[in-house]
């Protein structure tokens, strides 16, 4: 591929809203086709729903359709082992599969037939594109091998031409030797990390900027790549260009991305088609709200997915990026539903939390919200740590992080300033909310 060249697939990454969606439609119809003929979950959840593909004449007859999600594809998993009856192929022609953390309950596989996982490493390498990598690059995957589909996006890399390292989850200390040795230009890990490893590098007597050789980081994960304070905190520590990604197992790695202008998220409509609804009513919602983002893959044969609710709260825009792609852009994730708490009817992403403190020069940017009961009513509590050059009495600091957070959620919470280092770092994904309620909402 030419260093040169601006697009990694020109007439898919251009091609206008309209002949996208006709382009989409078509492929909806052959996954739907798919799905009522080879799986005998859709052909039942299909008809007792009173639908079928014939009903599908324009992109918005997609909602005559039932919706699934993660409870479904585990249920369906256990109930007929080990791949479920989603799959839509013989498991002859199943080549990979990745398989979730099982953070919200047991482990769940998502199959890939030869021509899926190209299509899956493909969009990587478009996506690599998309952030600037290039065939002169050095590029050190530091993403965990072992089972998640992450792991072989690295391939994606390999096919721009980077020259790749497969690091994978390795001590920082091991992953930092790494970095001096190879001098990789770009990494990948989620933003919580990122901050965790450039902090431990100047406590090793490093400096990330000055002594290492990473411009590129790209983040995924978290929300925390599409919140500028977070981003800007990460890039400013490394001097180097981060870079947000989202992915989901449930599909293929990374399904979104920014590329150099970094406006929003490049989502894979070619592959994937969103809708973003009310979680309460599953309506549509307009352009611009935040809503549940539903998906239905549109290429994937093995276990094609057909209006997906993911649980991710997200909004979008349709406008032409100024790069000239012509992709839906998401304007990050700004939480997930089983992260988001109802404090005095209203709801509070950590998200929300974060980027009031990760802007504050007094604080060292670690957070965590607790969550307690009192009458009978929830108590939301931020906890976070002020900067080791602050000293005497935190109260107004306190006070200042209180009144910024109720110009952004619209409650005041209470706020706890704890001495530097007092809350726990994350080497992978952050886990920010303890509830400590007898009756958790």
């Amino acid at each position: 591929m030419p260093e040169y060249r601006k697009y990694w697939d020109p007439e898919l990454e251009t091609m206008s809203r309209e002949e996208l969606k006709e382009y989409q439609l078509k492929l909806l119809k052959e996954t739907l086709e798919l799905c009522y003929a080879k799986s005998p979950y859709y052909k039942r959840a299909f008809d007792e729903a009173g639908v079928n593909p014939a009903d599908l004449n324009r992109l918005e007859d997609l909602k005559k359709f039932p919706t699934i999600n993660k409870m479904v594809l585990r249920a369906r998993q256990q109930e007929v082992p080990e791949l479920g009856d989603l799959i839509c192929v013989p498991e002859e022609e199943i080549v990979y599969i990745s398989v979730s953390s099982g953070s919200t309950g047991v482990p769940t596989a998502s199959p890939f037939t030869y021509q899926d996982f190209e299509d899956f490493q493909d969009f990587q390498a478009r996506l690599f594109w998309s952030s600037g990598m290039r065939p002169a690059d050095r590029y050190c995957h530091a993403l965990n091998f072992t089972l998640f589909v992450g792991g072989p996006d690295v391939i994606g890399a390999q096919k721009v031409g980077a020259l790749c390292i497969w690091a994978g989850a390795i001590p920082s200390e091991r992953l930092l030797a790494i970095f001096q040795q190879w001098k990789p230009t770009i990494t990948w890990t989620t933003p919580s990390y990122a901050w965790y490893l450039g902090e431990t590098a100047k406590s090793q007597g490093i400096d990330p900027v000055k002594d290492l050789n990473i411009k590129k980081i790209f983040v995924a994960g978290e929300p925390g790549g599409s919140i500028p304070e977070t981003r800007e905190q990460i890039e400013a520590l490394w001097g180097a260009d981060l870079y947000d990604y989202y992915g989901l197992s449930d599909i293929f790695g990374a399904c979104a991305g920014m590329c150099e202008y970094k406006e929003g998220l490049h989502w894979a409509e070619d592959h994937i088609l969103v809708e973003v609804v009310d979680p309460d009513t599953g309506e549509e919602l307009p352009e611009g709200e935040r809503g549940e983002m539903v998906l239905t893959s549109l290429k994937k044969k093995a276990r094609p997915l057909v209006r997906f609710r993911t649980g991710d709260i997200v909004s979008y825009t349709t406008e032409q990026c100024a790069c000239g792609r012509t992709h839906m852009r998401l304007h990050g994730i700004h939480g997930r539903l089983d992260d988001m708490l109802i404090i005095k009817g209203v709801n509070v992403f950590p998200s929300d939390i974060e980027m009031v403190v990760r802007k504050n020069k007094d604080l060292t940017g670690e957070y965590r919200l607790v969550v307690t009961e009192e009458k009978h009513m929830a108590v939301l509590t931020v906890e976070v740590e002020h900067a080791p050059h602050l000293y005497g009495n935190t109260q107004r600091l306190a006070e200042e992080v209180q009144k910024e957070c109720m110009k952004i959620i619209g409650i005041r919470p209470r706020v706890k300033v704890l001495p530097p280092d007092s809350l726990p770092r994350a080497t992978h994904k952050a886990k920010r909310v303890l509830d400590r309620r007898s009756r958790p909402a």
